[in-house]
């Protein structure tokens, strides 16, 4: 395993990463300063899960999509959560399309 600043084991820590979204995600990208594994799970973790906290937020204000379309998001983003959460756990570098693209972008050259 490789070297964490969070003193956690690399695959538990891109596990924490999506714990509570975009906000773990966050916490984690403001810990880890060179764990490529880790970094790049929190990026991915801040964009896909931010995305959808702004779509729950929009498509909340719309009456009929915020009794149809909420749910079926709701299930969407709970089985993507659950997918992340074991690739990370399972050592994977588990790139999703578009948001994958940006965090390993990201994880390479922005440092906060």
């Amino acid at each position: 395993m490789a070297k964490t600043s969070s003193g956690l084991e690399e695959n538990v820590a891109g596990l924490l990463c999506y714990a509570f979204g975009w906000i773990s995600g966050l916490i984690f990208l403001l810990i880890e300063k060179d764990n490529a594994f880790i970094r790049f799970h929190a990026w991915q973790s801040i964009v896909v899960f931010g995305a959808f906290s702004i779509a729950m937020i929009i498509l909340g204000v719309i009456p009929l999509v915020k009794f149809i379309l909420m749910p079926i998001l709701g299930l969407v983003i709970f089985i993507l959560w659950i997918i992340l959460m074991i690739k990370a756990y399972q050592g994977n570098h588990y790139k999703l399309p578009w948001a994958g693209d940006l965090a390993e972008k990201w994880a390479s050259t922005v440092n906060i």
